[in-house]
């Protein structure tokens, strides 16, 4: 499919397959198939099978930004249905090297924070619950650091997660992942996306 234009991004969006994105008014909405996610368990055996616990089929609408200081972030609704929905701010490389933050349904049947880095396997981390089904996510580039926060109201952040990026000698694409890895499918909604070319002054201090 066409890249697509997003008024608020700098850089073209592409996406990794047909007939998932679309763009609204107001933002994006993709739409994840089931049984999709992007995942490396990293207490698979992959000795025999270099492909055990590999799940890298969920959808993405990635670009590439100029340079290596710059904010994204999104106010994320996610229609729950199953453990492990979700709707992602997915930074990408290769299959190999990636992170992902994610506003998902967790195995309890509440919404929570997520967030996910890859260098060669994954990590999991849980943050907190939330008791809404929209929340802001925003991933921040500071050089070869990255920084994860989470927003209740799109003005204050909390940090998530502060890691250097996986050493890869691809550039890093960012953007955006819908995910059901249990379920029949889930739909998303990415709105107030906001795009700043600048470096993120405070880790801590909720700008």
């Amino acid at each position: 499919m066409p890249d697509i234009d997003v008024p608020e991004l700098p850089f073209p969006l592409a996406a990794s397959a047909d007939g998932i994105w679309s763009l609204t008014s107001d933002g994006i909405t993709g739409t994840a198939p089931a049984r999709t996610d992007i995942f490396i368990d990293p207490g698979a055996d992959r000795t025999a099978d270099p492909n055990a616990g590999v799940t890298l089929n969920a959808p993405t609408l990635l670009g590439t930004p100029a340079g290596d200081e710059w904010q994204l972030s999104a106010q994320v609704s996610v229609q729950f249905a199953s453990t492990f929905d979700a709707g992602v701010l997915l930074l990408w490389a290769d299959a190999s090297h990636w992170a992902k933050l994610c506003f998902e349904y967790a195995p309890d049947g509440e919404p929570m924070i997520v967030s996910v880095v890859c260098d060669g396997a994954a990590d999991d981390a849980n943050a907190f619950v939330l008791d809404t089904a929209e929340t802001w996510l925003r991933i921040s580039r500071t050089g070869r650091a990255v920084a994860f926060h989470a927003s209740d109201d799109g003005s204050h952040w909390k940090l998530i997660r502060h890691f250097a990026l996986p050493l890869t000698d691809m550039p890093y694409k960012v953007g955006f992942e819908v995910q059901s890895p249990t379920g029949d499918g889930c739909a998303v909604r990415f709105r107030s996306i906001r795009f700043s070319a600048t470096r993120l002054a405070d880790l801590r201090d909720g700008s």
